[in-house]
């Protein structure tokens, strides 16, 4: 075995916007079950020294009432019976596309049943054999540094932290979602306890740089996302977009994706022995570059290589295959894989600027507060002040604040503006803002204590952070 010259953290970060009850095929429902199904259970099976994030948003989700039972209803019914039919009735070049996608769903339909109705216990599963550790987020996934006030960041972390601590136990680590950091937020994130969350300082930092982390001005030490990395995966020309991988665009009529990207039928063999050269390529790309750092620096570095996890088997079919073979090569190139946890145990955090950033275009805020999606920005802030007036002047009863709260919480989800903006999901995005809208307005006039249709968002709420000064 070579000499250890760095360490490498994976982070996947796992979230889906509120839509379980909210639509059906081909927006909404589906692709909660699509994510479980194809990415979030195959990860799990080959992860192995990595952090893990499930979103409040996302685990309030998969813990309603009957989602388990309608998602195992839907993978059998509308995947693998699919996959199945089509591999009678296609041509017999296609066969091996289908049947192998009939069997990553078979596979994970037998991981669901063995769950039950408890879908995040594949999670706390892998957390407790020590494979993943896991962090916490905001309730919904709201861009903090666009939130109107410190009212509406602290319901945010608070109910995101509660929900952690019922479902998985303590969180000294943090998410922000999209990444959205500006300066402030590390102390507040400390007086919440937490120790340390991910930044992307790419646009403002040395090229090397971002292979230590930074020690905040408040104390956590922020882990800085090394983005020349996750370019070598998402980008254009990164490797899901080989001709061998699936084509996930093309669907036959029962929705199988039976081509490669080349146009040729999918060669299930042929792609997994291309994603897993593509994974050996990572790792001495990821080696090289942590050796160049210890030249220069003196010290081992850390590589934090955080994406999505639904782009590991979802959006790129062979995502599982190159992350087991990453994981397990990565050794053999003196690279040792690692969760943040044990990182910060390994790195010192170093004393460097932290600015304002996101992951999103532009590393900046544009995604979520521009002029395309500014109705949308901006009637979140102005329903955000309005609540946080109304409980400051006149007090509600306590439902009502809860209603109100939920659906405020809803509408501040950074998946509306990003999906409208890029015209993703047709008008999806922008009904279920204004519907949100509408509802916390009703809330907060009507004084109507009825459920929201939200109905297993943020069980765990307290209004109390809003009322803070």
């Amino acid at each position: 075995m070579p000499e250890r010259i760095g360490d490498l953290a994976v982070v996947l970060h796992s979230h889906m916007p509120y839509v379980e009850g909210f639509g059906t095929y081909p927006f909404g429902e589906e692709w909660l079950f699509d994510a479980m199904a194809r990415s979030y259970l195959p990860v799990l099976e080959v992860a192995d020294g990595l952090t893990m994030t499930i979103t409040p948003v996302l685990a309030d989700q998969l813990e309603a009432p009957g989602v388990a039972e309608r998602m195992m209803e839907f993978i059998r019914r509308f995947r693998i019976e699919a996959a199945e039919r089509e591999a009678e009735e296609m041509a017999a070049e296609y066969h091996p596309a289908c049947l192998t996608e009939a069997e990553r769903h078979r596979r994970s339909l037998t991981a669901l049943k063995s769950a039950g109705a408890d879908l995040l216990s594949p999670f706390r599963q892998a957390s407790r054999a020590g494979r993943i550790a896991l962090m916490a987020s905001a309730a919904t996934h709201a861009v903090l540094p666009l939130l109107a006030t410190k009212g509406g960041r602290r319901l945010q972390i608070d109910a995101g932290l509660r929900s952690h601590r019922r479902r998985f136990g303590e969180a000294d680590g943090f998410w922000l979602p999209e990444c959205g950091y500006e300066p402030g937020l590390d102390s507040m994130l400390a007086g919440f306890g937490i120790g340390w969350f991910c930044a992307d300082q790419s646009e403002v930092e040395r090229p090397l740089d971002c292979l230590a982390p930074i020690r905040s001005p408040a104390g956590p030490a922020a882990f800085t996302i090394d983005w020349e990395a996750v370019s070598w995966l998402w980008s254009l020309d990164g490797y899901p977009s080989a001709p061998a991988h699936r084509d996930f665009h093309r669907r036959s009529m029962d929705g199988v994706r039976a081509w490669g990207i080349d146009g040729t039928p999918y060669d299930p063999d042929g792609a997994t022995r291309t994603a897993r050269e593509q994974a050996r390529e990572f790792v001495r790309a990821a080696a090289e570059r942590l050796g160049r750092y210890r030249l220069e620096r003196g010290c081992d570095g850390l590589m934090v290589f955080a994406i999505d996890t639904e782009l590991l088997g979802h959006w790129w079919w062979e995502g599982p295959v190159w992350l087991e073979e990453v994981l397990g090569t990565a050794p053999s190139f003196g690279v040792e894989p690692v969760t943040l946890p044990q990182a910060l145990e390994r790195h010192d955090a170093e004393d460097r600027p932290l600015g304002r950033s996101t992951w999103g275009e532009g590393k900046d805020l544009r995604t979520w507060d521009s002029a395309p999606v500014a109705d949308l920005a901006w009637a979140a802030r102005r329903l955000e002040l309005r609540l946080v007036g109304t409980l400051g002047a006149n007090g509600m009863p306590s439902a009502i604040a809860e209603r109100a709260a939920r659906e405020l919480l809803a509408l501040q989800a950074s998946d509306w503006a990003f999906l409208d903006g890029r015209d993703q999901a047709g008008d999806y995005p922008f009904r279920r803002a204004t519907s949100h809208a509408r509802a916390l307005l009703e809330a907060i006039h009507s004084r109507d204590p009825l459920e929201p249709s939200i109905r297993n968002l943020a069980p765990d709420l307290s209004v109390a952070p809003l009322l803070e000064p």
